[in-house]
């Protein structure tokens, strides 16, 4: 094979891999996996109506990524914390929480995807009260609801969800599935792995006109 085969087939093969890795192939989450992650939920202590909300999520599932959207509020005053220092501020515990998340999510191809603190309380509000007083905003991109339920079902994350909890004043959460993603990892990596391939394609093999390997 010739050194310009392998200048095009080694990057193909690389994001070829990426892909695989970052897309769930999985498909629809099935009825056996609804309920053993279901079960898992309810051993975990989650609340009746909320492992039923869950389950609705996971039934509607159509094999996609899908992204949380997090609007944050910071507790100025948390409370203590077992496993945390007494008095540990708010950073403090998501900190706790988010080394643990962090791992969790990056494993499993999903990280987030859009971070930022609020600069000005709530331009328009309509039919929600006391939701003026935002500090930051959050976007994380899931592979799939299958990954999700891999992470909120174990218990350790559940263990740690505590520190999220007590570092908040409030917090709304809901996913949405985007059908065009601009920033798409899939989509930049093709495009930037492609054009650099290119360009080393013509610097060493475009003067020869294609004729000499």
């Amino acid at each position: 094979m010739t050194g310009r085969w392998m200048l095009w087939i080694v990057p193909l093969v690389l994001y070829i891999g990426f892909s695989a890795w970052y897309t769930d192939l999985g498909g629809q989450l099935r009825p056996g996996e609804i309920a053993v992650f279901s079960e898992a939920l309810e051993e975990n202590g989650l609340a009746p109506e909320r492992v039923e909300r869950i389950r609705r999520f996971m039934e509607s599932d159509r094999g996609r990524q899908f992204f949380m959207v997090n609007a944050i509020d910071m507790n100025e005053d948390p409370p203590d914390v077992e496993g945390a220092r007494p008095g540990a501020s708010a950073e403090e515990l998501m900190g706790r929480y988010m080394e643990h998340m962090y791992a969790e999510l990056f494993r499993r191809a999903s990280h987030p995807a859009l971070y930022g603190d609020a600069v000005f309380s709530a331009i328009d509000l309509v039919g929600i009260e006391g939701a003026e007083e935002w500090d930051a905003a959050a976007l994380f991109r899931y592979r799939s609801r299958r990954t999700f339920m891999e992470i909120i079902s174990n218990p350790a994350t559940l263990g740690r969800h505590e520190f999220k909890i007590a570092a908040l004043d409030k917090t709304i959460a809901y996913p949405i599935e985007m059908p065009l993603y601009l920033g798409d990892p899939r989509l930049v990596l093709g495009l930037l792995m492609l054009s650099l391939t290119a360009l080393v394609d013509i610097a060493l093999y475009g003067r020869r006109g294609g004729s000499r390997n």
